[in-house]
């Protein structure tokens, strides 16, 4: 440890140790690292690859160079500040002290815990039908750009669907320099409407590069990786700006709390080879139940917005999105933050969540639809319940009665429209009695983040309850001659907790 590190509190040092010790080393069979050609000079892609929006034809591409291949896992930890000075520093604009009250005197940030730089540089990408590599196709050198935290995308258009692709990327300083280094994963575009076949897909929520399973990352992901799920939909709340060690005030703390949970070996190697979906919700876009006019730090509630749907993720004009995913599936992608009122103005027609825009295009869309099975995936409830004090920041709280009603009302008028959602650190299924609403929960990413309901408050609508960590999948298939759709509440570890299955 750096001499010059200041004195943490006995707890929190016992804490970190303990973490530790009991931490068990993840399989790594499944972990695919970028194969390294030079050390010396060429570029790392410490964060992998990401992709979302996937439909039928498009899809788009994220990458970040790094300087190192993994996190700076030796590195020093934050110092920690009170709960009083952290209410008052996130009032505050000044970056060099917000920053300089976390990170000890004489350090920089890349010396930190989980540091993972970025770095100029130039990518190549290439992409083909895993089944058809004399199809590749190779697009020209470009450079990452340095003002988006050395990431760049790209958008593959004119793709086949029902098709697994292979994505292959290279790296350089420049067209001067002869090393590269170079990074392979895949996706798959979904099946048109005609197709009928099994779709198996899987969401989770609340991440938190501190309160991780394993120094790896968190296990679900090594779950999931064996599920094999055909999409994957992280429902927001990826990484918590305001949570300690460090709060990020500051865009470059907020960077670099992106950098390091991407980094984790089990999150890069899943995100890499799996069609995903990635969702924002209050604590990844500024901080708990953020709306517009709202600060943290120096940073501003639109700021936020555009660091996550601009630089850190795949990028798309809207931020919701219709997918169907052959005959008997189609998803809907909802965002829950771009459009909203202020949480502290007056419930009525005229406060949202959703806006009138996406509000209209979700009912036309939905009743356009002639998929067997439709799932909505909203980044908060629709139903709930939520915790009764407190809380004023989704459709069902009373806050937004007004747009949640609007919401459940025409949901309740179909029979095959089923709810999906994260936020909530518990899992759960909800019901309303005699009606068609059903809502799923994905809960917490992990053991240590789970909490904020008693196990023992099981209430009417509730189907099942657990206040433990873990994810949700689910399922559509044939069995005889019924279209089935199945959910299942796991663990961290891929153990069923849970099932419910719903025919046609």
């Amino acid at each position: 440890m750096p001499i010059n590190q200041p004195k943490l509190s006995v707890v929190y040092r016992m804490k970190r140790r303990e973490f530790i010790k009991n931490t068990t080393a993840a399989s790594t069979a499944a972990i695919i690292l970028p194969s390294l050609v030079n050390t010396e000079s060429a570029p790392f892609f410490g964060n992998g690859i990401h992709n979302g929006w996937a439909d039928q034809n498009s899809i788009v591409i994220w990458t970040r160079l790094t300087e190192n291949p993994e996190l700076n896992a030796n590195g020093t930890l934050f110092t920690e500040i009170s709960k009083e000075d952290h209410k008052k520093y996130a009032q505050l604009k000044d970056e060099v002290f917000l920053e300089s009250v976390q990170i000890p005197k004489n350090l920089a940030l890349n010396d930190m815990d989980g540091a993972c730089p970025g770095t100029t540089g130039e990518v190549q990408l290439s992409y083909f039908p895993k089944e058809n590599e004399a199809s590749k196709i190779t697009l020209d050198w470009m450079a990452v750009d340095a003002a988006k935290n050395f990431t760049k995308q790209w958008r593959l258009t004119g793709l086949k669907s029902n098709t697994k692709y292979v994505i292959a990327i290279k790296a350089r300083k420049s067209a001067k320099h002869s090393s590269v280094n170079s990074i392979t994963g895949t996706c798959s575009t979904p099946p048109n409407n005609e197709v009928q076949q099994k779709i198996s897909f899987g969401i989770v929520s609340c991440h938190d590069y501190n309160r991780r399973d394993t120094e790896k990352g968190h296990k679900i992901y090594n779950a999931l990786a064996k599920d094999n799920p055909d999409f994957f939909i992280h429902t927001g709340d990826i990484e918590y700006y305001d949570k300690k060690n460090p709060f990020a005030f500051t865009e470059k703390l907020m960077r670099f709390k992106w950098d390091r949970i991407f980094a984790l070996p089990l999150q890069r190697n899943f995100y890499s080879n799996t069609t995903s979906y990635f969702m924002k919700d209050d604590h990844d876009t500024l901080k708990d139940d953020a709306f517009p006019g709202t600060t943290y730090g120096n940073v501003t509630f639109e700021r936020g917005l555009e660091i996550f749907d601009k630089e850190q993720f795949p990028t798309n004009e809207k931020t919701y999105k219709t997918i169907r995913w052959g005959k008997d599936l189609q998803i809907w992608v909802l965002e829950g933050r771009n459009y909203r009122s202020k949480n502290t103005d007056p419930d009525g027609p005229h406060k949202v969540i959703l806006g009138k825009e996406q509000k209209e295009w979700l009912f036309k869309t939905i009743d356009a639809s002639d998929a067997t099975f439709k799932v909505i995936i909203s980044a908060s409830p629709i139903i709930g319940p939520d915790r009764p004090k407190g809380k004023n920041d989704n459709h069902s709280n009373k806050a937004f009665e007004h747009e949640g009603n609007s919401i459940r009302e025409f949901i309740n008028k179909h029979d095959n429209i089923y709810m999906c959602n994260g936020d909530r650190h518990w899992q759960y299924v909800s019901h309303v009695k005699d009606s068609n609403l059903w809502e799923f929960c994905s809960g917490a990413g992990s053991d240590s983040h789970a909490g904020g309901w008693d196990q023992e408050n099981v209430k009417p609508l509730h189907r099942f309850l657990r206040v433990k960590g873990g994810y949700l999948s689910g399922e559509v298939y044939q069995e005889a001659d019924k279209i089935k759709l199945k959910f299942e509440h796991k663990d961290v570890d891929g153990n069923v907790m849970h099932q419910e299955v719903f025919t046609r």
